[in-house]
């Protein structure tokens, strides 16, 4: 077994993990997806999946794969146990993600492809943001921080790292990180955490 193949599977393995506790937070009622950032994770990662495949990103692709499955799934969750509460900077943001994506499929340029993804999971994430600054309980952060972990992970188990094949898993390491340390910052600052 390659070095590449063992951080590839150990990625996946994190991943896996990391949306145990999400499902039974969001089966207790504590956590509550907002479905639009699923939906467009689920798309994103998957065409992310396809777009590493097309490369020969080897085993860091395989992460990707299996989280655009668990996204669709949460995502099919949130119609029933997700937020309901849904404002016009959500719609816009789902829009702009995909107009982001039509861009995507238009252009068919492998560079311009993972600009655009990443560009759209920002748009995407924004719903999620909104809702997490007011309801930090309503998200689970170790789903988040266990994300961080598994793609800088899948990052070293990347075949080769160029703008296509690294630029989205490095953009999804900030943010998962970066969102963990929202939640805990706002959960501190209402008292507990």
């Amino acid at each position: 077994m390659t070095t590449q193949t063992f951080l590839g599977a150990l990625a996946t393995i994190i991943a896996f993990v990391s949306f145990i506790p999400y499902y039974k937070d969001i089966f207790d009622n504590k956590t509550k997806p907002h479905a639009f950032s699923w939906f467009v994770w689920s798309l994103i990662t998957g065409t992310s999946f396809l777009g590493q495949l097309s490369v020969n990103a080897g085993p860091g692709a395989w992460v990707m794969g299996f989280v655009s499955l668990g996204c669709f799934s949460v995502f099919l969750l949130s119609l029933v146990k997700g937020e309901k509460n849904i404002v016009l900077l959500d719609w816009i943001s789902l829009t702009g993600a995909l107009i982001s994506l039509l861009f995507w499929i238009i252009t068919k340029t492998p560079v311009y492809s993972a600009i655009l993804i990443t560009l759209t999971d920002a748009l995407a994430f924004v719903p999620t943001l909104r809702k997490s600054i007011s309801k930090p309980y309503e998200e689970t952060t170790l789903t988040y921080f266990l994300g961080g972990i598994q793609f800088l992970i899948s990052l070293f188990a990347l075949n080769s790292i160029t703008i296509v094949t690294a630029l989205y898993p490095a953009f999804l390491v900030i943010v998962n990180f970066g969102f963990s340390i929202v939640l805990f910052t706002r959960r501190r600052q209402l008292g507990a955490v």
